[in-house]
């Protein structure tokens, strides 16, 4: 699975090629978003808005890039489809994340 990569100000947006994110890209979606991470800033967001499928392999990859974040670094996700968001609801996984409705709300916060 192709990642785009791009810094936005002191933000690094991840934002996935595919429409699926599921065990068949799932290791190479989590090996692609390690080395994004890396030398990536404090913040990062996933952009999920392409992926409209999310299996709980998919669930899982996007959790275990959770473990790659250095002290201080943050993984936030944006624009999550309605099918990818009941799957973020369902699991709970909601609490654990910051969700984002648009990328441009991670970038620039209301005070």
């Amino acid at each position: 699975m192709e990642l785009a990569v791009r810094r936005e100000g002191a933000v690094t947006v991840v934002q996935p090629a595919g429409a699926r994110l599921d065990a068949m890209v799932a290791v190479q979606f989590k090996d692609r978003m390690k080395a994004a991470v890396e030398g990536g800033s404090d913040r990062v967001v996933l952009d999920l808005s392409p992926v409209g499928f999310l299996d709980s392999s998919g669930l899982g990859a996007v959790v275990a890039v959770r473990r790659f974040l250095r002290d201080g670094q943050s993984l936030e996700l944006a624009e999550l489809t309605p099918a990818v968001q009941r799957v973020f609801r369902l699991t709970r996984m909601d609490t654990v994340f910051v969700l984002h409705e648009r990328v441009g709300d991670a970038l620039h916060p209301a005070v």
